[in-house]
């Protein structure tokens, strides 16, 4: 598989692009609309075509490139079905994509957002902002519920192998990947945590809203494609 892990410094987002060598067919996970450019560079680099972008949820934090990507490539935007109405393809918990040679299975983890999913492919798990490097997503907004999450990170991400690879949608301590088994072992929101104990500490996070949040949920709603200009 070929793979790339790309960072957009403003929002701390991962975006990530995998693609099958043999057929060059490629996806983009959870891109970002400022890095447009960065990233359909990167595709014609290296001579892959852009097939999928993969939404992990409705992003508060940032504005999706997935409709500019779309209209400039022709590929498919793929979301929960409870996710944006403008995605082509509306996947379910356990509902596979086909991308040349490689399976991506899609697995309904809500929770930090009701439509938030993860996407496993071969040894390698996408998490968007359910279960990030020693942390989760937040669940004071967009439907998120905290039981919801501790149930999917317990109950789905974590009956994976402890050797799969787990690559978040974020991190602003730069680290970049972890694995099933040590999120398992070290995470201080979950190890040694019962459901009830997850809840309250979520409840007492106290967090601010992010900075983009009235302007990224509604744009995200339509792919990006309504955003307002980028203030000068």
């Amino acid at each position: 598989m070929i793979f790339r892990q790309l960072f957009d410094p403003e929002s701390s987002t991962y975006t990530y692009l995998l693609a099958d060598p043999l057929s060059r067919q490629a996806a983009l996970i959870d891109p970002v609309l400022e890095q447009t450019e960065r990233d359909l560079t990167l595709v014609k680099e290296l001579e892959l075509t852009l097939a999928y972008v993969l939404e992990t949820h409705v992003h508060a934090d940032h504005v999706t490139g997935a409709g500019q990507l779309r209209e400039r490539t022709g590929c498919q935007v793929v979301a929960s079905t409870r996710g944006a109405s403008c995605a082509n393809v509306h996947v379910r918990h356990g509902e596979l994509l086909q991308l040349g040679g490689l399976c991506i299975v899609a697995l309904a983890t809500p929770g930090h957002t009701d439509d938030s999913l993860s996407y496993l492919v071969e040894e390698h798990l996408f998490t968007g902002d359910a279960l990030l490097v020693r942390g989760t997503g937040r669940t004071d907004f967009q439907n998120g519920d905290a039981g919801q999450l501790y149930d999917s990170i317990t109950q789905v991400l974590f009956t994976l192998p402890d050797e799969v690879w787990v690559h978040p949608g974020h991190d602003y301590k730069g680290r970049m990947v972890t694995t099933i088994g040590e999120e398992k072992r070290f995470n201080p929101r979950l190890a040694g945590k019962d459901r009830a104990s997850f809840i309250q500490l979520m409840s007492e996070l106290n967090l601010p809203p992010p900075k983009k949040l009235g302007i990224a949920v509604p744009a995200n709603r339509a792919c990006g494609l309504n955003a307002p200009p980028p203030q000068a």
